[in-house]
C-alpha cells in the first residue's frame, strides 16, 4: 500500500488564507519590537535539529540558495538574507531555534513582521510558524501567505490571528491544533514554483502587544454531545489563557439553543442565558450549561441541537458545540437482529449523499476540519505511514480515534467510522509496539503457527488503540528481488504464501467473523489483488520506480497458479477486505494489453467476487484511482463499476464525494452498484460491533509491547534465521568465546526493523523500543567487543560476527535501480574483509531480500540470512548462541548475481547461490545412510501422504532435506539445486513422496 510521508508541494496550499499586505500599523503605545532575525551573520546556516537556517525541497534542484548579503538599501543593519530559486515541486527555507534550549514565548505580542524586497511577480509566498512540540521539526505548523505584487522593500505585519492550522501536512501529525505561542520553535517560508527568481528579506521581529481576545480562549470539552432521548446533555464551557495566567478583563459567554434538526419544545427544552467569568478568574475555570431533551415513544433518527455561543472578551470556540439526541427505536440499532436485516434496514433509510460518504476514506491528517466527518458522512479514516498523534502513545491514539468517532455521532444514523492502519509487522506506526519480523522472515520460519501468533499479537495491540481494521496481510508472491516490496511477501512460492495465511485467523479469529467484536481482533485485508509480486523490471511508470506499480505479464495459467492461488484461501478464511494493486495486469494472449488493477472489472467483479465468492468489501489503495487513464469522473466511474466499494482518497475526499454522487445521478453508476458497495461496508461494521461500541476499548493497552508479546516476536525472529553456510561448525557460538562484533546493522533497531516502522519508509537509529542484535548477543554471551567499522583492535578474539545489510525503505523507493542495488555497501564489505581476514567469522545479513555475497563467500565461515527481524534482537542471539537451533529455510531463491534475476523455484534454468528451501540446522544430528536412508524415507513419505498426515509428512521430508543438504555442502550446482528447490514446493503442497524423490535426485546429482 503506498503511503507518502504526507509532504506535498506548495501548489496544494491554495486553501490557505492570505493576509493583507500593508505597512506598519503598530500603535504609538506599543512596546519595542523583539528581534527574531536581523541577518547580520549571527544565525548560522545549518541542518536540523541544530539551531540555524536551512533549505529544503522536493528534489536536489528545488532547495533555494541562501546568503547573508551586504546591501546599501538594507532596511535594518548592513546585511539581508537573500537567495535565488527555481522550484518545480516545492522548496523553501526554515529557521529553527535551538532544540536544546527552551522554546521562545511570543504570547505577549500581537504578531510577527519582516521586510520583503518585492519583485512584483504576482506570486504567492507561504509563511508558517512552528508551535509547540519537542523541537522545530516536531512542532505544529500554522500558516498564512502573501502575494508579491509590489516593487522594493516593504514591511509586512502579520497578526498571529491571521495564521491557520495547516491541514495538508503536519510533521508529527498535529498536536493540539491551538496556536499557543508560548513554545515557538521558529518559522519557515515556502517559495513560489514555476520559474527562476530571487528574493531578499530582513528584520524579522515581533511587534505589538497581545490583547486579551488573543490570549484568552473559550473552549468546550467536546464539539459533539450525544445523549439518549429524555436525558440532559451537560456542555462544559471553559476559559483558558496562553501561559495559564488569570484573565485580566471579564469574559462573557451568551448561549442559546438554535437551529439543528431537533424541534424545540418537542425534542428538547430550549435554553438561553449568559455566563460571566470575572476579571481575575483562573485559567481553566469552567461553567456548565445543561440542555434537557424530551422523550417520546417513536423510533427516530439522531437529531441535532446546536448551542450557539457568543463570546465577549476572549476568542470563541472554532465551532459551536451541538447536542445530538441519539437515534433510537429503529431496526438497524437492534443487535439481536441478524446482520443482514440490520444492513437492509439501514440501507433503505440512507440518502445518496450518505451512501457516497460510506464509500469515502480520507487520511485523518488531511481533514480540513473534524466537522467534515459529519458534513460528508465519511465512512472511514486512515493513518498513512507515519501519520500519528502527538505524543505517539497508545493513549493518544485511542483519544484521537475516539474524537473522530464522536464526530460520526452527529450524523443522521450515527454510522460509526471504520479506522484503518498499515500494521504490516505489528502495530508498526506506534512507538513501543511489538514489531514482528517482516513477512519475508515469517515465510522463512515455514511455521504456520508463528504466522498465526504474529497476527494475534498484532491484532491485540492494534485494537487496544481503538483501531478495528488492518491493511494486512500482503499475499503477494514476489518473483523478483529487485522489487522494493519483496519483504512484504512471505515468499516466491504461492504454496508458501498460502501456508502462512494462518495470519488471517490470528488477526480476525474465526472465518465466520463471529470473533470480530472481540477487543483483540481486527478486520484483515488481503492485498494487493492481484499480481503485484510479478511486476516486470523496468515496467513501472511511477516516478523513478523500476518495478513497483509496473506491469505483470503472465499467461492465464501462470496467473491462476502463482498469483491468484493465495486469494481463494484468503476468501475461504473469511478475510474481511481486499485491496487491489497499483500494478497493471497484462494477460498474454487476450489482446487487451495492460489493465490497471483498480479498473479491472473482470478480475474484481468476475473472479474475486463472483467466482471466489468474496463477500467482504474492496478498498482501493492510496490515491490509486488517480492512475486510471481518463479524467477524475472517469476514474471514479471506472473504479466503482469495476467493483471497488470504498475508495482511499486521502486528500480528495470532498471531490470524490461530489463526483461519485454526480456519476450516480447521471446514471453512469447504478444505484444497485452503490447499494452493493455500501451493504458490504456496513456488514463489516456490524460484525465488528462498532454500532454498539464505537469507542476504543483500551483494556488491552497494558499488553502493548509487553514481555508476553515480545516473547512471540522473539520466537518468530529466532525461527526466521536461515543458516546458509556453517563451515567448521562456527555456529553456534560458545559463551566461553571472546566475540568481535562489527557491521552497520549490529546495533541499529531501525535497520533491523526495516521500512514501515514508525514512519512509511522507516529510518535508521533508535526509533522505537527493542533489542538490537548486539544487545541480544551481550545478554546471551560473555565477552563481546563491538566496533561498527571494525577499526578496534582484533587481537585475542576467538570469532567475529559481522552484521551487515540494508537500510530501511518501502515500496518503489526501495526498487533496485531507484538508488538501490543488491550489493553490500563499501563500509559493510570492508568490515567483512577486515574481520573475516583476521579470524573465523559469521556474517549476518539483515535485509528485506537476498544480497549478493559474490567473491566474499569463500572468506566467510558462517553465513546467516537474518531478514528484518523486528525489535527482538534477542531472538537472533538465541540461535547464534545455541539457545535454539537454526531451523529457517529460504523463502526466496538466493541468486549468484543480479544478471540471474528474476530467478524462482520451478524455473527451467536454475543455478542459484542457494536454492529455495535451503537452510542448515544446528543442535540436531543430521541423518545418515545415503540412498538407502532416502529409500526408506520415500516409503514413509508415501504412507504419510496417503494418510493425509501433515505432521509426519513434514518431519519425513525434513529428514531427507537435511541429509541431502549435508552432502551438497557448498558445492551447489544447477543439477542439484533445481530438484532440491522443487522438493520444498512439493512438501508445501502435501506431495511428500514426490518431495523425497526430488531430494533423492538432488543427492544423486551432487
Amino acid at each position: 500500500m503506498r503511503r507518502t510521508a504526507l509532504l506535498v508541494s506548495a501548489t496544494l496550499l491554495t486553501g490557505l488564507l492570505p493576509f493583507a499586505v500593508a505597512g506598519p500599523a503598530s500603535g504609538a503605545d506599543d512596546p519595542a519590537p523583539v528581534p527574531v532575525d536581523n541577518f547580520e551573520g549571527e544565525i548560522p546556516f545549518a541542518n536540523p535539529p541544530a539551531e540555524g537556517i536551512f533549505t529544503w525541497g522536493s528534489d536536489t534542484d528545488d532547495p533555494p540558495t541562501l546568503e547573508f548579503a551586504a546591501r546599501d538599501d538594507a532596511p535594518q543593519g548592513e546585511k539581508v538574507l537573500s537567495g535565488t530559486y527555481d522550484i518545480s515541486g516545492y522548496g523553501g527555507f526554515t529557521h529553527d531555534f535551538a532544540f536544546d534550549k527552551p522554546a521562545h514565548d511570543w504570547s505577549a505580542r500581537q504578531g510577527i513582521r519582516f521586510w520583503w524586497d518585492g519583485r512584483n511577480n504576482g506570486k504567492k509566498v507561504n509563511f508558517e510558524l512552528k508551535d509547540g512540540g519537542a523541537n522545530g521539526e516536531a512542532s505544529e505548523l500554522w500558516t498564512t501567505s502573501f502575494t508579491d505584487d509590489w516593487t522594493g522593500w516593504k514591511q509586512l505585519e502579520i497578526p498571529f490571528t491571521a495564521f491557520t492550522y495547516r491541514t495538508d501536512y503536519q510533521p508529527v501529525g498535529g498536536i493540539d491544533q491551538v496556536l499557543g505561542l508560548t513554545e515557538m520553535w521558529g518559522y519557515a517560508l515556502t517559495l513560489p514554483v514555476g520559474g527562476a527568481d530571487q528574493f531578499a528579506m530582513d528584520g524579522v521581529e515581533l511587534y505589538g502587544k497581545a490583547d486579551q481576545a488573543l490570549r484568552a480562549n473559550v473552549v468546550t470539552d467536546a464539539a459533539v454531545y450525544p445523549v439518549k432521548e429524555g436525558r440532559s446533555a451537560a456542555v462544559k464551557i471553559t476559559v483558558a489563557t496562553t501561559g495559564s495566567a488569570p484573565i485580566e478583563e471579564p469574559v462573557t459567554v451568551a448561549y442559546e439553543t438554535a437551529g439543528g434538526t431537533g424541534e424545540s419544545g418537542k425534542d428538547y427544552t430550549p435554553v438561553k442565558g449568559e455566563l460571566t467569568f470575572p476579571a481575575g478568574t483562573a485559567s481553566g475555570a469552567s461553567r456548565t450549561v445543561t440542555v434537557p431533551t424530551l422523550r417520546d415513544r417513536a423510533g427516530e433518527n439522531a437529531e441535532t441541537v446546536p448551542l450557539k455561543l457568543t463570546v465577549t472578551g476572549a476568542k470563541g470556540p472554532a465551532e459551536n458545540p451541538q447536542v445530538v439526541i441519539d437515534a433510537h427505536g429503529l431496526p438497524y440499532l437492534d443487535p439481536k437482529l441478524p446482520v443482514k436485516k440490520r444492513v437492509a434496514d439501514l440501507l433503505s433509510r440512507m440518502s445518496l449523499a450518505e451512501k457516497a460518504g460510506q464509500m469515502t476514506q480520507a487520511e485523518r491528517g488531511a481533514l480540513t476540519t473534524p466537522g467534515d466527518i459529519a458534513a460528508y458522512d465519511l465512512g472511514s479514516l486512515l493513518s498513512g505511514g507515519g501519520s500519528t498523534p502527538t505524543p505517539n502513545t497508545p493513549e493518544a491514539w485511542a483519544k484521537m480515534i475516539d474524537g473522530f468517532q464522536l464526530r460520526a455521532q452527529a450524523t443522521r444514523f450515527q454510522i460509526p467510522l471504520i479506522y484503518g492502519v498499515d500494521a504490516v509487522h505489528g502495530h508498526n506506526n506506534l512507538v513501543g509496539a511489538t514489531i514482528m519480523p517482516h513477512n519475508i522472515g515469517i515465510g522463512a520460519t515455514r511455521d504456520p503457527q508463528v504466522a498465526y501468533e504474529a497476527g494475534k499479537v498484532t491484532a491485540a495491540e492494534v485494537r487496544a488503540t481503538g483501531i478495528p481494521w488492518d491493511f494486512a496481510p500482503c499475499l503477494c508472491v514476489t518473483r523478483d528481488e529487485r522489487w522494493g516490496r519483496t519483504y512484504e511477501s512471505f515468499g516466491e512460492d504461492p504454496a508458501l504464501v498460502e501456508s502462512m495465511e494462518t495470519v488471517i485467523q490470528g488477526l480476525q479469529g474465526a472465518p465466520s467473523g463471529k470473533d470480530l467484536k472481540r477487543n483483540d481482533k481486527v478486520l484483515a485485508t488481503a492485498k494487493h489483488f492481484v499480481g503485484d509480486g510479478g511486476t516486470e523490471y523496468g515496467s513501472s511508470t511511477t516516478g523513478t520506480y523500476t518495478v513497483d506499480q509496473g506491469i505483470t505479464k503472465v499467461t492465464r495459467q501462470e496467473l491462476e497458479a502463482v498469483h491468484l492461488a493465495p486469494y481463494q484461501d484468503a476468501v475461504d478464511r473469511g478475510v474481511g477486505t481486499v485491496m487491489p494493486s497499483y500494478s497493471s495486469l497484462d494477460i498474454l494472449g487476450d489482446s487487451e494489453g495492460p489493465v490497471k488493477m483498480h479498473a479491472d472489472a473482470a478480475m474484481i467483479n468476475g473472479v474475486l467476487k463472483d467466482r471466489m465468492g468474496f463477500d467482504g468489501f474492496v478498498i482501493s489503495d492510496w490515491q490509486a484511482i488517480d492512475q486510471i487513464p481518463g479524467d477524475y469522473a472517469s476514474d471514479v466511474r471506472t473504479s466503482v463499476n469495476a467493483g471497488l466499494d470504498m475508495i482511499m482518497v486521502p486528500y480528495a475526499y470532498k471531490d470524490f464525494h461530489k463526483t461519485l454522487s454526480d456519476e450516480v445521478t447521471a446514471g453512469r453508476i447504478s444505484g444497485k452498484r452503490i447499494d452493493d458497495a455500501v451493504s458490504r461496508i456496513l456488514t463489516q461494521k456490524f460484525k465488528l460491533g462498532l454500532f454498539e461500541k464505537p469507542y476504543a476499548d483500551t483494556s488491552g493497552a497494558s499488553a502493548i509491547g509487553s514481555a508476553k508479546h515480545r516473547a512471540v516476536a522473539r520466537e518468530a525472529a529466532a525461527e526466521s534465521q536461515v543458516l546458509l553456510k556453517n563451515a567448521g561448525g562456527v555456529l553456534p557460538l560458545k559463551k566461553s568465546q571472546k566475540v568481535y562484533v562489527a557491521g552497520s546493522n549490529a546495533d541499529d533497531i531501525g535497520n533491523q526493523a526495516g521500512g514501515w516502522t514508525i514512519t512509511w519508509q522507516g529510518s535508521s537509529g533508535k526509533i522505537t523500543d527493542g533489542t538490537t542484535v548486539l544487545e541480544g548477543m551481550r545478554k546471551a554471551g560473555s565477552a563481546v567487543t563491538y566496533s561498527k567499522d571494525a577499526s578496534a583492535p582484533m587481537d585475542s578474539h576467538d570469532v567475529g560476527v559481522v552484521v551487515v545489510g540494508e537500510t530501511p525503505y518501502a515500496e518503489g523507493v526501495g526498487d533496485v535501480g531507484n538508488g538501490n542495488d543488491l550489493a553490500f555497501s563499501a563500509a559493510d564489505r570492508a568490515a567483512v574483509d577486515k574481520v573475516c581476514g583476521a579470524m573465523k567469522c559469521a556474517v549476518l545479513i539483515v535485509s528485506g531480500r537476498p544480497q549478493l555475497v559474490g567473491d566474499q563467500l569463500g572468506d566467510i565461515d558462517a553465513l546467516v540470512a537474518s531478514w528484518l527481524p523486528g525489535t527482538e534482537g534477542d531472538g537472533v542471539a538465541d540461535v547464534l548462541y545455541g539457545k535454539r537451533a537454526f531451523t529457517g529455510q529460504l523463502p526466496l531463491t538466493w541468486p549468484k548475481s543480479e544478471a540471474q534475476l528474476p530467478i524462482n523455484v520451478g524455473d527451467s534454468s536454475y543455478d542459484p547461490q542457494f536454492p529455495y528451501g535451503w537452510g542448515l540446522t544446528t543442535l540436531t544430528s543430521v541423518p545418515g545412510g545415503g540412498t538407502s536412508a532416502l529409500k526408506a524415507l520415500a516409503v514413509a513419505a508415501a504412507v504419510a501422504e496417503k494418510a493425509g498426515s501433515e505432521t509426519a509428512g513434514r518431519a519425513i521430508v525434513t529428514k531427507a532435506r537435511l541429509l541431502v543438504q549435508q552432502k551438497m555442502g557448498q558445492t551447489i550446482t544447477a543439477a542439484s539445486a533445481k530438484p532440491f528447490a522443487d522438493a520444498d514446493h512439493l512438501l508445501l503442497t502435501g506431495r511428500y513422496g514426490q518431495a523425497v524423490a526430488k531430494l533423492t535426485a538432488a543427492y544423486r546429482a551432487v
